[in-house]
């Protein structure tokens, strides 16, 4: 037999189909949505029944592109997107809840501190990255993260949802890493598909959902402990009363020791450092 080029494929690419399906001639039977190609017939891709096919998709999506990103791992930041940056005035109509806000900007500081910690972390032996930097991809504190990554030249990640009022992916990501979610849920198992370490900062209803599932899945054993830090001892205190849990034997003190409380980026990567020196 002699020596000749195997094709790798033997099939046109979908795109090369896509294409030729536009220069269809017009007739009555092309003109009807059912002629489209599937994955071209948007309006057949939003249907109800297609919930299933998009959930797949919202999941297929940003794992392929950050696996090709050679990301390994992220370490990821919850926490308020009303809090401002130090020194720049909240627009909180009510004065008093402004001030609040403002009190609590050092914390911006420190989340973008910590990114630049985490962004630092050189890549394995493999070429991937590491405690890459992940955010949900609005501002306050999720762009001090981001921000922090931009700071040393580092890839981050958003991962942004579509909500009633209009939004954008802060400056700082990196635009090849910014993703954008219909599904909650799947925004959600993909803050934690990667993630090695979480930051939590003081945050609403937001805040609050996204930390509580990640204790809970380390609390039932459905994925591994990593550390979890959370950022203002005196704030968390204040607005849960986790210690009334316990009391209540809704969960065991050994709970407790699912996070650690810190107040400085320093803080918080010893414990990431110290977590995986031990482990």
């Amino acid at each position: 037999m002699t020596d000749r080029k195997i094709p790798a494929r033997v099939f046109a690419h979908a795109a090369q189909d896509a294409e030729t399906a536009k220069k269809t001639l017009s007739t009555p039977q092309t003109e009807s949505p059912s002629y489209k190609l599937a994955f071209q017939d948007e309006d057949f891709l939003l249907r109800d029944d297609l919930r299933p096919v998009r959930f797949q998709l919202e999941l297929l999506k940003p794992e392929l592109l950050l696996e090709e990103a050679k990301i390994a791992s992220t370490m990821v930041f919850y926490g308020s997107a009303r809090i401002p940056e130090p020194g720049v005035s909240s627009t909180h109509p009510d004065p008093k809840v402004a001030a609040n806000l403002e009190a609590l900007s050092h914390y911006y500081d420190e989340a973008r501190e910590l990114a630049r910690i985490a962004s630092r972390i050189p890549r394995d032996e493999d070429g991937r990255r590491h405690f890459v930097v992940c955010s949900g991809g609005g501002p306050s504190i999720m762009e001090a993260a981001n921000r922090g990554a931009h700071d040393v030249r580092a890839d981050s990640v958003g991962l942004n949802i579509v909500l009633p009022h209009e939004q954008v992916p802060n400056p700082y990501i990196t635009p090849e890493l910014s993703f954008q979610f219909h599904y909650f849920a799947l925004r959600k198992m993909h803050f934690l598909l990667r993630a090695r370490a979480v930051a939590v900062f003081p945050g609403g209803f937001g805040t609050f959902d996204e930390m509580f599932e990640l204790l809970t899945l380390i609390q039932t054993g459905k994925i591994k402990p990593m550390p979890v830090v959370l950022f203002g001892k005196a704030f968390w205190n204040k607005v849960l009363n986790l210690e009334a849990l316990c009391e209540h034997g809704v969960i065991s003190p050994k709970d407790l020791e699912l996070f650690r409380f810190v107040e400085t980026a320093a803080e918080a990567w010893d414990c990431v450092r110290c977590y995986y020196e031990a482990n």
